[in-house]
């Protein structure tokens, strides 16, 4: 790997962008992301995934320099999908994501951070979309992903203003879920990955399939699914562990199937 170094350790994988000096995201770092999803995803060891930046920045963006070389709208276009299906494949990975970020998540930074499961700041962070201030717009599903998170009014405010927020204001806003000292952010964070990862696998992959409904209007749909998972969680090997060991009184041991 060129621009990412990762490793596990505990059932935890820690991906660490290092592209200095701002962690920009050329399309190299997210065919590197990618490739790295793909060995996380088949290793069954690894439970939990925790993504972070090297450096001064969890990520400035995306690569501006590149988009010089780039010539045709259709060329544009293509970039775009393919951060767009990756970031997508993210939201939908059976593995929990959780986004570690300090300094500055800035443009197709925040849309990485978007696409985790959870995002944790330092509350000195900068996060935000200043894409319109230099004639462009988000390209990463930015602008479908922020106004979930923040209300289609902050959302608005936040594009057009180009004006980053702090850590403790996205936590306010709904944008994160905790804000720490920059000093105590990533011991916190693989304190929650560890705890996560003591979870069932067959429960964390069913219940994320399940949230993922909930962001679309196919109520019903993700109510029937429900149903469906339920019954199948229930029977597993997991579901079997975890009720003899609520009876039992001890801690479970989960394996996954």
């Amino acid at each position: 790997m060129e621009f990412l170094n990762w490793s596990y350790q505990d059932m935890v994988a820690t991906i660490t962008i290092n592209r200095p000096p701002a962690n920009a995201l050329s399309s190299g770092v997210l065919k590197e992301l990618s490739a790295v999803l793909d060995e996380v995803e088949s290793n069954d060891e690894i439970r939990v995934v925790l993504i972070q930046g090297e450096g001064r920045f969890f990520s400035a963006g995306a690569d501006i320099k590149e988009f010089t070389t780039i010539e045709t709208g259709d060329a544009f276009a293509k970039l775009s999908t393919y951060g767009q299906d990756l970031f997508e494949r993210m939201e939908r990975f059976p593995k929990p994501i959780i986004a570690a970020i300090h300094g500055a998540a800035l443009g197709g930074g925040l849309e990485l951070a978007m696409g985790c499961h959870f995002r944790l700041v330092a509350d000195n962070a900068k996060l935000g979309l200043p894409e319109l201030q230099l004639g462009l717009i988000p390209g990463f599903a930015g602008t479908q992903r922020l106004p979930r998170y923040v209300g289609a009014a902050r959302a608005a405010e936040m594009l057009f203003t180009s004006e980053p927020i702090t850590g403790l204001e996205a936590v306010q806003y709904g944008l994160a879920n905790h804000a720490y000292p920059e000093s105590e952010l990533l011991e916190n964070a693989y304190k929650l990955a560890k705890k996560i990862a003591k979870k069932s696998p067959v429960s964390i992959k069913a219940a994320i399939e399940l949230l993922n409904y909930s962001k679309t209007d196919k109520f019903l749909d993700g109510v029937k699914k429900e149903a469906e998972l339920f019954g199948e969680v229930f029977v597993s090997n997991d579901g079997k562990e975890g009720i003899s060991a609520f009876i039992e009184k001890r801690e479970p041991k989960f394996t996954g199937k």
